[in-house]
C-alpha cells in the first residue's frame, strides 16, 4: 500500500471533522452571540446542505485543475473560513463561514478518495478508499467530543482554530511528500450530469441515499433510544457512542479490503444484509448488554462498510466521470443522512422512539433493492468475475 494514502488519510480526518465538531457546543455558541438554540442548530443543517451540492459542482468547475494544486489551494481556503470562525463577530459571519468550510471540505474529500485510488495498484483500490473512508468517519465520531471538549475548557471558538492549526499540518503533508496527479480526462459537463441517466451508475447513488437514510433514522435519535429501552445512565451512553465509534471507523477498512478480495458486488450485498438484520435485531438486544454490544458492533461497522466497494464500483463502470460519481456519491450519502433525520424525527413525534430502528430497517430493505438494479449487469475486463 503506497504510505501517501495515509497521508490522504490524516487530511479527510482533519477536513471531515469540522463538520459535526460544534454539534456539543451549540449552547456555548448561542449564549456567545446571543440567539437561539434552533439558530444555532442551523449551522449543522447549512454544513450538510452545502456539502452535498458543492461537491459535484466544484468538482466540475475544477476539473482541469492539476490535483496536488487544486488540494493546496482548497486547503488554504478551507484553513482560512477556518479563522474566519475564531474570529467571527456575529452569526452572520459565522454562517457563511460554515458554507465555506463546507464546499471546501467536500471538494478535499472527493479529491483524496479520487487520489488515493490513482496512486495504488488496481486490486488496492477498493482497500485505499476504505482507508480514507476511515479518516472521514474517524472524523465524524471523535468530532463531538473533541468539540465538547475543547469548547468547555477554552471557549467555541477553541475548537476552530485547532482545525485551523491541523489543516496548516495537512498543507505541509501534502506539499512536502505528494507528488503531482494530472486531471483525468477531460469531458463536457453535461456529460458528467448525464452520466446519471446510466442506471448502473443512478441505482448506486440510490442505494447510498437508502442506506444512509435507513441509518441516520436510528443513530440521529440513538441518545433517546439507548435511554428510553436501556434506561441507560449518561456514562452508559456515552460508552455506546464510543463503542459504535470504534466498529464504525474499522468498517471502512473491512469493506475497501473485503471488496478488493471478493469483489464489489458480493461485498455490497453482503454489507447492506448484515447491517439491516443488525439495525432489525437491536431493538430485541436491548434486554441484554453483551447481546446489544455484539449487534451495536455490526451495526456500527456495516454503517461505513458500504461506501469503498459501492465508490469503487462507481469507477469502474464510470471511468470518464469517476470523479464526478464520488462527489455525486457524497452528495448522496449527506441527503440521506438529512432524510433520514428528517424521518426518524417523524416517527417520534407520530409514535415513539422503539420504531425508529424498524422503520430505518425497512428503508435498509430497498437498498437492498437498488443494489441489484445497478449490480445485476457485469462490465467486461478483469473485474468482470469480481463484480
Amino acid at each position: 500500500m503506497d504510505k501517501r494514502v495515509y497521508l490522504l488519510t490524516i487530511v479527510s480526518f482533519v477536513v471531515g471533522m469540522v463538520e459535526l465538531i460544534i454539534g456539543g457546543i451549540l449552547d456555548l455558541v448561542a449564549a456567545d452571540l446571543q440567539i437561539s438554540l434552533g439558530q444555532a442548530g442551523l449551522l449543522i443543517t447549512i454544513f450538510s446542505l452545502t456539502f452535498a451540492f458543492s461537491a459535484p459542482v466544484l468538482s466540475v468547475i475544477t476539473r482541469k485543475i492539476e490535483r496536488k494544486q487544486l488540494t493546496l489551494i482548497t486547503l488554504v481556503i478551507f484553513f482560512l473560513s477556518n479563522i474566519l470562525k475564531v474570529v467571527s463577530p456575529s452569526y452572520f459571519v459565522l454562517f457563511l463561514a460554515r458554507i465555506l468550510s463546507a464546499a471546501s471540505s467536500s471538494l478535499l474529500i472527493v479529491l483524496c478518495v479520487v487520489m488515493a485510488a490513482n496512486i495504488v495498484q488496481p486490486k488496492y483500490r477498493g482497500r485505499a478508499i476504505g482507508i480514507v473512508n476511515m479518516g472521514v468517519s474517524a472524523s465524524l465520531v471523535l468530532g463531538v467530543p473533541i468539540g465538547l471538549t475543547f469548547g468547555n475548557m477554552f471557549g467555541w471558538r477553541a475548537p476552530f482554530l485547532f482545525i485551523a492549526i491541523l489543516s496548516l499540518f495537512s498543507i505541509a503533508g501534502v506539499y512536502f511528500f505528494m507528488e503531482k496527479v494530472a486531471p483525468t480526462k477531460q469531458i463536457s459537463l453535461w456529460k458528467q450530469i448525464g452520466s446519471l441517466k446510466e442506471k448502473r451508475v443512478f441505482f448506486a447513488h440510490v442505494t447510498t441515499f437508502l442506506f444512509m437514510s435507513g441509518h441516520s433514522a436510528l443513530y440521529a435519535y440513538l441518545t433517546p433510544f439507548v435511554k428510553t429501552t436501556m434506561n441507560a445512565s449518561p456514562t452508559w451512553v456515552s460508552v455506546v457512542y464510543f463503542i459504535f465509534g470504534a466498529a464504525a471507523v474499522t468498517g471502512g477498512a473491512v469493506g475497501g479490503a473485503s471488496s478488493d478480495r471478493f469483489g464489489q458486488r458480493p461485498t455490497t450485498y453482503s454489507v447492506i444484509l448484515l447491517f439491516t438484520f443488525a439495525i432489525f435485531t437491536i431493538p430485541y438486544a436491548t434486554f441484554h448488554p453483551v447481546l446489544f454490544t455484539i449487534v451495536l458492533i455490526v451495526w456500527g461497522m456495516m454503517s461505513w462498510a458500504l461506501t469503498p466497494p459501492l465508490q469503487s464500483y462507481l469507477m469502474d463502470v464510470a471511468k470518464e466521470t469517476a470523479s464526478i460519481q464520488v462527489s455525486f456519491n457524497n452528495s448522496a450519502l449527506h441527503l440521506g443522512i438529512a432524510f433520514g433525520s428528517t424521518i426518524g424525527g417523524i416517527v417520534i413525534e407520530q409514535t415513539s422512539v422503539t420504531y425508529n430502528a424498524t422503520v430505518g430497517g425497512f428503508i435498509t430493505l430497498l437498498a437492498i433493492g437498488t443494489a441489484f438494479m445497478t449490480m445485476r449487469n457485469r462490465i467486461g475486463g478483469k473485474q468482470r468475475n469480481k463484480i
